[in-house]
């Protein structure tokens, strides 16, 4: 026993791990952390001083973007927006034109997707008086208005509006007071009318109609409505 501990076996064997620890273990493993660090700190630093891509405009203004290639560049463009919606003639050279596609190039591409139907005005407005209409109950001057947004010529969207007539415009709005009514039932009878005209006049309807309407509806309902809800239209 005293031999094993005298040979200095155990404490030599001690020592010699201790020794081989310290030089190639933790110390080569800190060293590697450290470099890693060091290297992601170095690649952070890289993509912070990374230059902008260059933008549509800035490739046409200095000629990396042209000819041929910046035609076919901008109808690719205009296809993939059509793709995620329809849209105007006007809403397509807008857009395309605040990406800094010239107009001299945009109007002939917008010709040629006229031409095979791939824009068309007169449908889309169409679209949107049939969505807006039917769906929302707004009336003909709020179509009118978006369509106006949207980049419809005048007589265009007169003629997309010719499917909604007033007794469209009547009977959608009496269907809009009737809802709104049945949501407000329990409530003082001024805040209902109130609350109802102001509703169908966001909706683009006039006063006049819009205040006869909830006096038919209340009346059925059983309530006299006052001539015009307290304080008038001032506020709505």
């Amino acid at each position: 026993m005293s031999g094993f501990g005298s040979s200095g076996l155990g404490g030599g064997r001690s020592s010699g791990k201790s020794s081989s620890f310290g030089s190639s273990g933790f110390g080569e493993r800190s060293a590697s952390r450290g470099s890693s660090a060091t290297r992601r700190r170095d690649h952070s630093g890289e993509r912070k001083e990374r230059k902008p891509r260059p933008t549509i405009a800035d490739r046409v203004e200095s000629g990396a973007l042209a000819g041929a290639e910046l035609t076919e560049h901008a109808r690719e463009a205009i296809l993939r927006t059509l793709t995620a919606a329809p849209k105007s003639r006007r809403q397509l050279m807008d857009a395309m034109t605040r990406k800094g596609y010239p107009s001299e190039v945009l109007e002939p591409i917008l010709d040629r997707f006229e031409e095979v139907g791939l824009v068309d005005d007169a449908e889309y407005a169409g679209m949107i008086v049939r969505t807006r209409h039917g769906e929302r109950g707004l009336s003909r001057r709020a179509i009118a208005q978006e369509l106006r947004r949207k980049g419809i010529d005048d007589e265009t969207a007169t003629g997309a509006l010719d499917q909604v007539d007033d007794d469209d415009e009547h009977d959608a709005a009496r269907e809009l007071v009737q809802r709104r009514l049945a949501r407000t039932t329990g409530l003082d009878r001024e805040v209902r009318t109130r609350r109802v005209v102001g509703m169908l006049a966001r909706k683009g309807y006039s006063p006049g109609l819009a205040l006869t309407l909830v006096r038919e509806e209340l009346a059925r309902e059983g309530e006299e409505a006052d001539d015009e809800p307290h304080g008038g239209f001032d506020d709505l």
